[in-house]
Formats: C-alpha cells, structure tokens, sequence
C-alpha cells in the first residue's frame, strides 16, 4: 500500500473526516494528518484524538506540510480540505510544497505529479529556467555562455524550443560562423532558423544542441520532447560544463546541478508569490529580474518582486537588469528598420541606444517580430526608406524580415540583447556564484 498524508481543517465535522481517512485506508497506508485550521465544526480545546490518525500542526500550513513529508516521507499528500479554509491559491502553495519535495499532491478534481525522473549526464550541468514567455532566457543563456567561454570554459548549451528540430541538431558554432544567408537558406529547408540554438550558436559562438518541445505543464513538464536524446549527445562532446536553457515556463527535462531563474519583472508579483512561482523558486541558485525598467515595470515593483523573494529565499541572490540592443555588424551611418519582440512602449528607449551607441538612424522599428502579418504591414510603411534591417534572431526574423530584405536587396543584420544590471548589482557575480555551485555539485554526484 501507498503510505500518503492527508490535509484535513476544521469547517468538517471530526466524524466526516475520520469516514473520509477510513475509506482512503481501504487503499493506503494513511500515516498522517495534517490540519490546516479552520474551528466551526472541531472543538479546538478537546484535542484532536478524535481522528484516528497521528495529527501535524505548524506555526503555518506550509510549515506543517513540510513537516509531515519530512516525517513520514509520504508518496502524495491527499487533500480533504476545502473553501474556506484553504483558498485555490493556497492549495497552488501546497502543491508546489509537496512537488519540491517529489510527492504527489492531489484532491478531488486535481492532481500534480512531481517532475519526473530527470536524465543526469556526466557532464556538469547549468539551468536557466524562466517564469514564462519573453522574459529574456536565451539572451542571458548566450551572455552566460560568452562569458564562461572568455574566461576558457569548454562548453555547450543545450536549447530547447517550441519550434526545434525533428531531431536534436548539434551545431559547431565554435567552428563556423552563420551567417544571414546561411539562415535564409536554413528556413528554405524549412526549418526555424530563428530557433534558440541558433540565437545562442550566432551570437555566442559556442557549440549548441537545438531540441524541440511540445505543451507545457504548470510545474514546467513538458508533455513531449527529445530533450533526452539532445542531453545525450550534448553528453559524448567532452564539454567542461552543459547549459541548459529552458523554453517559455518549460524546464528542459534533465537533471541541473543548479539553475539560474529569470523572471520577468513586467509580469507582477503573481509569477513570484502565486501558482507555481514558489516552486521555480524552490529550484533556484540565482534569480535574474529581466527587463525590470519602466515602462515594464517600476521602480518600486522591481523593489517589491525582489523583497518577496527575499522573503521565500534568502539564500539566493538576486539582481535586477535590463536588455539593450547589439547589432553583431556595423551599422554606422546606415537608414536602419529595427524589428523587435520588445514590447511597443519601449521602442524609443531601445532605438535611441541604437543611434547612440551605433551611429545609425533608426527611421522605423516593430514590436511586431512575433506577429507576422502585422510585421509585414510594419515593414511596408517604411519600405524604401532603409539601407538595413536590424533584427533580433527570434519568431519570424529569418521567415519575414530576412526575405524581405533578400527580395528587395537590402542586407540583414543580427541584432544580440545584452543584459545590464539596473540596480547596481553584479550581474557577473551572479552568474559566475550559479556557474561554481554547477561544478562544485557536478563533482560531488561524481560528473
């Protein structure tokens, strides 16, 4: 029988919950309550012998919980619970509590399994993991990489994306060069020459494994992927050290020896305090606040997601930056369109880094890289009035923006997203503490 904990509170009758542990004894081995509160139906000061089962109590639910697993090391904890003493936004704390701790969680209509059993490699593993969508993964993943390799490191990143290949790809970025043509005839092939192991392999020079994925759970499972065979391959190349980049919430289903998370500062506070916020957090070694500058986010929001981590883990350091846009060729005194996945209200601040820092003259920008056709229109409005289309490598940079450029013979240009801290913190420290935990535990496990 499967030994389980049970979540019990006091809005039901003491004799109704000891009829619900007995029916789930028929099946399990019921070690444990826990109750979470609640006093309309329970006299409080009689004791609480009057459920059959050994009974857990905490200063908090969450305490308690921890508590019981720790405990009697339960393979689910069951929840008998209900409104109003437990919320569904606290019952998304709970789940998160139990599959941190690799239990199942589940209640009458619901059930979250924990990750499953994750692919360990012999090579020492870096994650950088995300809160969701847009908030910035593979340009720090390819700033991770850049900076591990200038400091010597032998390494390879391991991409996956919802647009990867039908087999892992690996790709010598080290070695050969791509270049827009080269992409343009990739996307001829029908392939995503806008995929992440691209961006990383083209703007960080390394090695890359591109992967694909499909559909996404809300702890970061991946319904389907080759994940597992990219790891494998990425294993037999003698790298010093595997980053892993995760895609969107998704988190790439191999064991990392610790994980860098990115949050997306824009997003609120609910990616950090709300539904499975904690349990990214939980994986944790560093957390990075991404585009955390108005009109994304302001200052005092930035200073309140990184208070609530405090709070949930003081251990991990935290800091706050931004990206800036970085043409990988020349575009001094060139007409430029620029092409961005940023949202419309920081297009200003972004071109005006262009003609600063690059010398060119931005003369028309979208927002719209991930939207086709309304990129298509954005591009129209302004055509003939560019001598380069500057673009970031993502969604329909090669498909659209590239072709359109080949057709009307106006060259390409590959745009990096640079982080820069915002609130005086080092960034590089950051990643170079996350990078020293990866080898310092890949040793111990013995890769």
């Amino acid at each position: 029988m499967t030994r389980i904990v049970a979540l019990i509170d006091g809005e039901h009758y003491p004799p109704v919950v000891r009829f619900a542990l007995a029916a789930l004894s028929a099946e399990h081995e019921v070690a444990a309550a826990v109750f979470l509160g609640g006093t309309e139906k329970v006299d409080l000061d009689s004791g609480f012998d009057a459920y059959g089962v050994p009974l857990v109590t905490g200063e908090s639910a969450e305490e308690a919980i921890v508590a019981a697993i720790e405990r009697y090391e339960p393979c689910a904890v069951v929840d008998l619970s209900d409104e109003p003493v437990v919320t569904s936004a606290d019952r998304f704390r709970y789940a998160g509590l139990a599959l941190a701790h690799g239990v199942e969680y589940r209640g009458a209509d619901f059930h979250f399994a924990p990750p499953s059993a994750r692919l360990r490699t012999n090579t020492p593993t870096l994650g950088l993991i995300g809160t969701g969508k847009r908030v910035g993964k593979t340009a720090l993943s390819a700033y991770v990489a850049r900076r591990l390799t200038a400091q010597g490191r032998d390494i390879v990143v391991l991409a996956m994306g919802r647009g990867g290949p039908n087999e892992p790809e690996l790709i010598r970025g080290d070695e050969v060069e791509l270049s827009t043509p080269d992409l343009l005839e990739l996307a001829r092939q029908g392939k995503h020459a806008s995929s992440d192991n691209y961006e990383d392999a083209v703007m960080s020079r390394v090695t890359t494994v591109g992967c694909r994925r499909c559909g996404g759970g809300m702890a970061g499972e991946t319904f389907f992927s080759n994940v597992p065979e990219g790891a494998r391959l990425a294993d037999t190349l003698g790298k010093e050290l595997l980053v892993l980049e995760g895609s969107g919430a998704a988190i790439p289903p191999v064991y990392a020896d610790a994980n860098i998370l990115v949050v997306g500062a824009g997003r609120g506070m609910t990616y950090v305090r709300d539904y499975f916020g904690p349990f990214r957090l939980a994986r944790a070694d560093a957390v990075i606040l991404a585009t955390a500058e108005e009109p994304n986010a302001t200052p005092a929001e930035v200073a309140a997601i990184a208070e609530a981590i405090g709070e949930m883990r003081p251990d991990v350091p935290v800091v706050a930056t931004t990206f800036r846009p970085a043409p990988i060729e020349p575009v001094d005194g060139a007409r430029v369109f620029f092409a961005t996945t940023a949202p419309e209200p920081v297009l200003h601040l972004l071109a005006s880094h262009l003609e600063a820092e690059y010398g060119c003259t931005v003369v028309g920008s979208s927002a719209n890289l991930s939207n086709r056709s309304l990129l298509r229109d954005d591009m129209k409005e302004h055509a003939g009035g560019y001598d380069v289309l500057l673009t970031e490598l993502k969604a329909a940079a090669i498909d659209v923006v590239a072709t359109v450029g080949e057709e009307a013979g106006v060259p390409t240009v590959l745009c990096d997203n640079v982080p820069v801290s915002v609130d005086g913190g080092d960034l590089d420290a950051v990643i170079d503490q996350a990078t020293s935990l990866a080898f310092a535990r890949g040793a111990e496990r013995g890769a």
